[in-house]
């Protein structure tokens, strides 16, 4: 290709959420920076969605101490501890630079960051907006972001690595025209969120397909613990069009309480001291199970009732709930929410040093996309500080890493040209793989799982994977790209947990008998490459 085919850089940056722009924003400092959304930079992907908070320690009576070891318990002891170490010591500080630049918290009647209670913690450590917080912080990054050099690439869908021998050397990506575009770059870092649009029922915006676990995979890079999916425990369940809605985990901060059909506060069969602040694993089975026994709600829920705070703590602490159910017609100041699990965090991703170096060279990530930090369960509030601290972190490693002298492979390219020229000879719409593969998930890999219907499970991915998908025009070029990164994501989350012959987190294995607990379970980390696959064995110290 002509050498003006190719948009040169020093950092790529795939990915608009708060990891990327904040990892964009420590590249700029080092050299030619380039950021490219398939969406929208600050208005795409889950960190603009996130409504309940900040994890970080600011008060004397809390410490770094407890706040690790609240992450590593609720993530069942799978946690990498050193990138928990960070994790819990830079929050504060990366709290401190959205501050700087100024982001507008709560704060208390002394003029301190207001911090709320969320499940699993043993100290009100989450900050938050109101519950606007992640989109609080997004508008502060994206005008911070402004304010350096970077280039901001929007509607740009990466489709796969470009690799020069092993190192990575940039990307090739399909514009909005459906045209290919090279990049090619010093160092890579992705940054692309989650993936749990693979299921049916998901809080994800659409934009959560999974396309950095699959392009990583696809390059060589290892990833751990995928079978780690966290379903949060409170997603909308009615009126119909609201399935699957996030609702908050600040609900139940606030004091919101949950009862079945019965009226009864079930919490307390399933974790009689923290009740519904106990985390969110326990959470979701607890809901799962009342619903499977026949004490969910008419439209297989649970309810969540603030109705007895009051009326000023609801509007001024949960506008946007407040907001949002008035629109489907309840009145939550008067009537119980109807809820129930619904898929919303991969814990597991692609494996990271501390400085965010995945295993292959040249290519670094962080955010949701990256496996370690959360272990087995993730913390409500911790995901929002893990963009900050390891978006700055993954950005600066990327930024000091050298120039470097690479080609692009034209037989790489020219692969790469094929499959995106095929999709236009296809016979089958992408949507009616999507919807396959959806229920096939979450009906064969969701909270509760057995071998059976995970290789049920993944032998329907195996024969989606086979169907010649059809992109109407150019323009759906990209769509079929994401379908494939779809499918393979999924395939990832089923064959890790297949590994995992335990439960742990939020890895329920209900075929498995078990004499361990997570302290002293035989098992670590699940990987998978194109090189090999395997569960590690031994007790961490």
């Amino acid at each position: 290709m002509r050498s003006d085919d190719v948009l040169l850089c020093h950092v790529l940056v795939i990915g608009s959420g708060g990891a990327g722009v904040r990892a964009a924003i420590e590249a700029s400092q080092y050299g030619e920076t380039l950021l490219v959304s398939k969406t929208i930079a600050g208005k795409g992907g889950c960190t603009t969605m996130a409504e309940g908070g900040y994890n970080a320690v600011l008060r004397t009576a809390d410490s770094c101490d407890i706040h690790f070891e609240d992450t590593m318990k609720g993530g069942a002891r799978l946690n990498d501890r050193d990138l928990v170490q960070i994790l819990v010591k830079e929050a504060p500080e990366r709290m401190n630079d959205l501050l700087k630049w100024g982001a507008v918290f709560d704060v208390t009647t002394e003029c301190e960051v207001a911090q709320r209670p969320f499940g699993g913690q043993r100290f009100p450590r989450t900050c938050y907006a109101g519950d606007r917080t992640g989109h609080e912080m997004m508008m502060t990054l994206i005008d911070r972001l402004d304010s350096t050099g970077v280039g901001v690439h929007n509607e740009i869908t990466i489709i796969d690595l470009l690799k020069d021998g092993d190192t990575v050397c940039g990307a090739a990506a399909l514009d909005r025209k459906g045209e290919l575009v090279l990049i090619k770059a010093d160092s890579t870092v992705i940054a692309t969120g989650g993936g749990t649009k693979v299921y049916d029922i998901s809080t994800n915006s659409s934009s959560g397909t999974g396309d950095g676990y699959a392009i990583g995979y696809r390059a060589g890079a290892e990833l751990i613990d995928m079978e780690q999916v966290q379903f949060h425990p409170t997603g909308a369940v009615y009126p119909y069009d609201a399935r699957g809605r996030l609702v908050t985990e600040a609900v139940r901060g606030e004091g919101g309480v949950l009862k079945n059909s019965l009226g009864e506060r079930f919490m307390s069969a399933y974790d009689p001291e923290r009740m519904e602040l106990s985390t969110r694993d326990v959470v979701a089975r607890a809901i799962a199970t009342e619903i499977l026994e026949g004490r969910g709600t008419t439209h297989a829920g649970v309810y969540l009732d603030v109705t007895h705070l009051p009326r000023s703590q609801i509007e001024t602490r949960l506008p946007v709930m407040l907001e949002q159910f008035l629109k489907f017609g309840v009145d939550i100041r008067n009537e119980p929410m109807e809820v129930a699990p619904t898929a919303h965090h991969i814990m597991g991703g692609l494996r990271i040093t501390t400085q965010c170096e995945t295993t292959i060279p040249g290519l670094y990530a962080c955010g949701e996309v990256t496996g370690g930090v959360h272990g087995a369960n993730r913390l409500g509030g911790n995901a929002l500080a893990d963009t900050q601290v390891f978006g700055k972190r993954a950005g600066e490693a990327a930024g000091k890493a050298g120039k470097k002298t690479v080609c692009i492979d034209d037989a790489q390219v020219d692969t790469i040209r094929s499959t995106v020229d095929n999709y236009m000879k296809g016979d089958t719409n992408p949507s009616h793989v999507i919807r396959s593969l959806q229920t096939a998930m979450w009906e064969g890999a969701g909270i509760f799982r057995t071998a059976p219907d995970l290789e049920k499970t993944l032998g329907i991915i195996s024969h989606l994977s086979t169907i010649r998908l059809k992109a109407a025009s150019p323009e759906n070029l990209a769509e079929c790209c994401i379908v494939r990164n779809m499918l393979l994501t999924a395939s990832l989350i089923v064959r890790g947990a297949l590994l995992r012959k335990e439960s742990r987190g939020a890895h329920v294995r209900k075929d498995v008998t078990q004499a361990w607990d997570p302290s002293s379970s035989p098992y670590r980390h699940t990987y998978l490459s194109d090189r090999r696959e395997g569960i590690e064995t031994g007790v961490w110290e």
